[in-house]
């Protein structure tokens, strides 16, 4: 049975990436230089518990970064591997905003700022990762 399912394309994807993957980036050098006002910040921000349970973010984050901007350069490059990249990013990224929404959600908190943004970490992936996968 043929699949009717589309292509992946990196086209809108691209910019997905793009958006998401310097926004991490950005947002822990502004961390680290602590340049988030406090009124912008999450609960309890000065909490070592919490800056380390928010740090603790920085390397799926900063993956999810690399394997992004790889995808769109290997896309550039024609290199077929760019579709498994993209993969592992889109995964990676819905599992990044599960884990902060599941957080927040335990903690009974519902601070739009910080929960839309980690609900679209979650859901924009599912729009592209049934296209990548092939049944």
């Amino acid at each position: 049975m043929e699949s009717t399912q589309k292509e992946p394309s990196m086209h809108v994807l691209m910019y997905f990436f793009l958006v998401v993957d310097i926004s991490f980036i950005l947002y822990f050098s502004a961390t680290a230089m602590r340049l988030i006002p406090i009124e912008y910040a999450y609960s309890d921000y000065t909490n070592p518990i919490l800056v380390s349970w928010n740090w603790s973010f920085f390397p799926l984050d900063m993956v999810i970064s690399l394997t992004g901007l790889s995808s769109i350069y290997l896309h550039r490059k024609g290199r077929a591997a760019w579709k498994s990249i993209a993969l592992i990013s889109l995964v990676l990224t819905f599992c990044s905003g599960l884990i902060a929404i599941s957080y927040w959600a335990i903690r009974l908190e519902f601070d739009p700022l910080w929960w839309i943004p980690n609900l679209a970490l979650m859901l924009y992936p599912l729009f592209f990762i049934p296209r990548f996968i092939k049944v």
